[in-house]
């Protein structure tokens, strides 16, 4: 009997520039399905993003062994790439920066109930 996989939790926030809110919950109503199918292959689950006037929260789960490979993988999809090309025009940091360059930024878990 195998052992479940440990289920990493991951949540991050950016902002929605507002001239560009529609364009991108536009794209959001119609993701691209090898975008979708490049986050389940790097072990990515249960992925939602919420919004709240100009702010965006992302949350996944995370049931593979590296999460930094993964993550990379992700980044090396040419597929995935182009996708960031019309999102990422739509987003802005608006927390302190601690991963560098990006514009999404992890948030600490603070309470959980399983």
């Amino acid at each position: 009997m195998s052992a479940q996989p440990r289920i990493q939790r991951h949540a991050f926030v950016v902002g929605v520039r507002p001239e560009r809110r529609e364009e991108y919950l536009e794209l959001h109503s119609n993701v691209w399905p090898q975008v979708e199918q490049t986050l389940r292959d790097a072990n990515v689950t249960n992925y939602s993003i919420f919004i709240v006037g100009d702010t965006l929260f992302a949350y996944y789960e995370y049931v593979g062994d590296d999460h930094a490979a993964d993550m990379a993988r992700i980044a090396e999809d040419p597929v995935t790439r182009e996708w960031w090309t019309h999102t990422d025009p739509c987003q802005v940091r608006i927390v302190e920066e601690r991963d560098p360059g990006a514009l999404w930024q992890p948030l600490d878990e603070v309470w959980h109930l399983s």
